[in-house]
């Protein structure tokens, strides 16, 4: 189909196997750009006949755009390695025509896990993102965190992907704590973002009843309220590390600020 891969990895080995094999379905050539793997993420990749790129991590988006250069087609499919097509996607992208698409990208449906469990509420479906598009007209955005591709012309494919989010509850706790409301946190302060008293509890707050009461999360019985209050929890430690870093000098000093990623 004239189609090209895109995978970032660090230590991926218990899913880039998966992963390669549902986009090899649609794709004949798959690029993986590993930022230092010490399992065997690479060579699990190039036993399956993948390309890989090495490369040190420089965020989600400026890291995503590194396979355009090793690309063969100019239609790249961007998958993350914990994510997979379903039948019924690999059928819908290969039924298009994209030597005549006039459109910049393909937006998919994606189906967020917890374990085998599918969270339907709390804006974690149909949780559309564009994830095949054309790169002589668009890329991913260049940026650190929670990038995504800036096309301005989309066509909306009714089919899913699947995305294994977290294993168990426990990491879906644990990851916002360790990493992602620490680099949010650190972003913030180094665009000089400020935070008060009331802060971290206000946004914490509007997180849970975002996700709980808007986004129907009551609706998903005890997974709707974990992924509530985890968010809470995200939301009120990347502000409270925030003030922290604001009110306490001999923080920011022990953090790697030159390094964020």
């Amino acid at each position: 189909m004239n189609i090209s891969g895109n995978i970032i990895t660090l230590n991926e080995e218990n899913n880039i196997a998966a992963c390669i094999e549902s986009m090899q379905s649609v794709c004949d050539d798959i690029v993986v750009v590993d930022s230092g793997s010490t399992d065997k993420t690479v060579e699990i990749a190039q036993r399956l006949g993948a390309t890989v790129v090495h490369q040190a991590y420089l965020g989600d988006g400026i890291q995503k755009n590194v396979a355009l250069s090793h690309t063969k087609h100019n239609w790249v499919l961007s998958l993350d390695a914990d994510e997979r097509l379903t039948p019924e996607m690999s059928l819908a992208i290969s039924q298009l025509d994209l030597s005549s698409a006039s459109v910049e990208g393909f937006s998919f449906r994606r189906q967020n896990m917890i374990g085998s469990r599918w969270i339907k509420q709390c804006g974690w479906y149909p949780d559309r993102c564009i994830r095949l598009y054309n790169t002589d007209k668009t890329r991913f955005a260049d940026v650190k965190q929670h990038s995504s591709v800036q096309a301005k012309s989309v066509q909306e494919i009714n089919a899913d992907i699947i995305h294994f989010s977290f294993k168990n509850i426990g990491e879906l706790f644990a990851k916002p704590g360790r990493n992602f409301s620490g680099r949010a946190a650190k972003i913030m302060y180094a665009k000089g973002k400020k935070a008060n008293a009331f802060s971290p509890f206000l946004h914490g707050l509007n997180a849970f009843t975002r996700k709980y009461i808007f986004q129907r999360g009551f609706l998903g019985g005890v997974d709707g309220m974990t992924v509530a209050l985890s968010s809470a929890i995200n939301s009120y430690l990347k502000y409270a590390k925030l003030l922290e870093y604001q009110r306490d000098p001999s923080v920011t000093k022990q953090d790697d600020f030159n390094n964020i990623w």
